[in-house]
């Protein structure tokens, strides 16, 4: 074996087992050495490498791309962060980075509801005090619960909004229309709008004492009637 293709196998696979391969070695003692250090090197890359991913990643990253089209659409000027990231590190870069932007509630409110429509065809009656368990884990509203029943919760989920969790809800307007509830954390780079909609939702925003509140539902849902519920349950 010469020297050159001994280099390309070496740095092609480093514990390469061929009888041709461990006879060179066998032979010369610095090409051995070199070896060692490639070993080495490769080991060390591997754990670099080894970061836990996020078990709900895949949810996050069609999340991402609904988001870009409602942005795109809209005719925004902003770009995306690279979603199709091959590596786990630079997948768990694009997440950290994800959590220094501010935060458009509506148009990742819009993105949630277009994208999770599982939530809009449940018919669970769902107590409150399941809400405030869940309620309960979420940083920054540990001490807000609801004080009885706000009319009829079809769904309940944790929701993440750009690195933000936050509690999903699908409650009933008087009519029995669904309308969706996102309960946030408040918090300063969070973008709050009162009132927004896209080409199929409508939507409506409020603050309560330690939670942003981000109604969406159909044109033909009453969004003031489930805030009214919210406000006199809430606290």
């Amino acid at each position: 074996m010469d020297d050159l293709q001994f280099r390309r196998q070496a740095y092609g696979d480093p514990n390469n087992q061929s009888d041709e391969f461990l006879a060179h070695l066998a032979e010369n003692e610095d090409d051995a050495k070199f070896v060692k250090d490639l070993k080495v090197f490769d080991q060390k890359l591997t754990q670099a490498l080894n970061i836990d991913v996020p078990e709900d990643l895949a949810d996050k990253l069609l999340l991402r791309q609904q988001l870009n089209l409602h942005q795109q659409t809209k005719k925004r000027g902003r770009y995306m962060m690279a979603m199709a990231a091959s590596v786990a590190f630079v997948v768990g870069i694009s997440f950290s980075l994800l959590r220094f932007t501010p935060v458009n509630l509506s148009e990742n409110s819009l993105a949630h509801v277009h994208h999770e429509t599982k939530a809009l065809v449940m018919e669970q009656d769902i107590g409150f005090n399941d809400v405030n368990f869940k309620l309960a884990s979420i940083k920054g509203l540990s001490d807000s619960k609801f004080i009885k029943q706000p009319g009829r919760v079809f769904y309940t989920s944790y929701c993440d909004f750009q690195g933000v969790k936050s509690l999903h809800l699908v409650m009933a307007d008087e009519l029995g229309n669904k309308v969706t509830l996102f309960i946030v954390p408040a918090e300063s780079r969070v973008v709050l709008e009162e009132a927004f909609a896209d080409n199929q939702y409508k939507g409506k925003s409020f603050q309560t004492a330690d939670a942003y509140m981000v109604l969406v539902g159909e044109p033909a849902s009453d969004l003031d009637f489930v805030k009214k519920e919210v406000e006199n349950t809430f606290i």
